[in-house]
């Protein structure tokens, strides 16, 4: 009897986990279970090693933290080109012999309306992980696209494993998957998305996001409406709500995050009436020399997490300009202020969207600082899933002489992602097939 009574155990037990597998495996089961999961690993996680409490500390910098002299290295950072490099460089920094670059366009004279709404678009809530595709086929959805973010995500990450979507992927979705055009500039403004829309285009920005239950992390949202009396936006938020309010002041605070950064979905035809009203940011490296300006313009006026992220707009903006000096310069002060940020409201995730630093290194030579940057974001992470990170701390090992080292990083880099095309062609450069 005793032995029927444990087969029979073994059986429901055996039954129970096969349905169980199955039932995960179902998509409608799968996206809530992985998500509660997720949560579950990042609560435990949490509690054992501290994310917040986990501090990067450029090398060059090191002793100026010892010293205390934070307060005495406010002023701006050196931001001008190297020696013999034609490199552009923010109006403020060049000097009078060097020409200034004047807009194509100009902006648009006609006022705008206090309030406007566009109609049209199919809200989606996002699956794991899927905010940038999910906000991507929304607005392609306004464009009358056929589609939803199976599609989008389908070509914008590479695997489970690829978290976070880029918004020049994005653009290269529409640009190449599409009959439509996209593109994606930095530094806006309120007026910026309030134009967009009452020209009838809506905009996806990415920004920062408190939510409840978790730390700071990133946030897509694709805007459609404004009302200039109640003060808030109409957003089609994948996570939370379709028509979802969000206050001015709202984006004004969390915008900076990801350096004020938006995309424009719009028809080949209608370029000419997109560029104008973009105006003096139409011409991309004057967009970046206006949002450089803006941000160390910035980080005489912020403090705790918002000078963070100014200076860290600096580093990427100067990055994008390719003056690397002054972008590490902006980082190690990014850095420097990071460990003065209240431990609740530190953005140890930032790593995970915005690997700007680890070019800022590696072209001033400061192969250790990216090691140990990839290193502390894993750790902080509490995984190795970042196929950026990979793929510089690997191009750093090959710099130091460590192949083997460097060779594990870059196939792991491509091992996350398989379209990560970086990893693909540094290991083609080695003479490595990439599988």
């Amino acid at each position: 009897m005793a032995k029927r009574l444990l087969g029979i155990s073994l059986v429901l037990l055996c039954a129970l986990c096969l349905g169980s597998i199955i039932l995960y495996n179902l998509p409608a089961f799968h996206d809530r279970l992985s998500l509660r999961l997720a949560n579950l690993r990042v609560q435990i996680r949490e509690m054992i090693n501290p994310p917040e409490q986990i501090v990067f500390v450029p090398q060059e910098q090191i002793d100026i933290i010892v010293q205390g002299t934070l307060q005495a290295l406010t002023p701006s950072p050196t931001v001008t080109a190297q020696q013999g490099s034609s490199t552009p460089q923010p109006a403020e920094f060049q000097t009078a012999t060097e020409p200034q670059p004047s807009p194509t366009f100009t902006p648009s004279p006609t006022a705008i309306p206090a309030q406007f709404l566009l109609s049209g678009i199919k809200h989606e809530y996002q699956k794991f992980n899927n905010c940038g595709p999910a906000n991507l086929s929304m607005t392609l959805s306004y464009w009358d696209w056929v589609g939803d973010q199976s599609v989008t995500a389908a070509f914008l990450r590479g695997g489970e494993y690829d978290k976070n979507v880029m918004p020049s992927e994005m653009a290269a979705f529409v640009n190449t998957q599409s009959d439509l055009k996209a593109l994606v500039r930095v530094g806006g403004e309120l007026e910026t998305i309030k134009k967009f829309i009452a020209a009838g285009y809506p905009v996806v920005i990415e920004k920062g996001y408190d939510p409840p239950d978790d730390d700071w992390m990133g946030h897509y949202l694709t805007f459609n409406g404004y009302d200039d009396s109640l003060r808030q936006f109409i957003t089609q938020d994948s996570l939370i709500l379709p028509d979802f309010p969000v206050a001015y002041e709202l984006v004004e605070d969390y915008w900076r995050d990801f350096n004020h950064t938006y995309l424009i979905v719009y028809p080949p035809e209608k370029e000419s009436e997109v560029m104008s009203i973009l105006g003096g940011d139409a011409d991309e490296l004057a967009n970046l020399q206006n949002a450089a300006q803006h941000a160390l313009q910035e980080t005489t006026t912020l403090e705790g997490r918002e000078l963070f992220f100014a200076w860290f707009n600096l580093g990427s903006n100067l990055v994008a300009l390719e003056d690397y000096v002054g972008a590490a310069e902006a980082f190690d002060m990014a850095f420097a202020v990071y460990p003065t940020i209240l431990e609740d409201e530190r953005p140890w995730r930032v790593m995970w969207y915005r690997d700007e630093p680890y070019a800022a290194y590696y072209y001033t030579g400061r192969y250790q600082d990216i090691i140990n940057l990839a290193n502390t974001t894993f750790f902080a992470l509490g995984e190795y899933t970042l196929e950026e990170s990979f793929y510089w701390r690997g191009r750093a090992k090959l710099a130091l002489d460590d192949l083997n080292g460097a060779l594990f990083d870059l196939k792991k880099a491509l091992e996350l992602n398989p379209r990560y095309t970086p990893a693909r062609e540094e290991l083609e450069k080695l003479g490595v097939e990439a599988s």
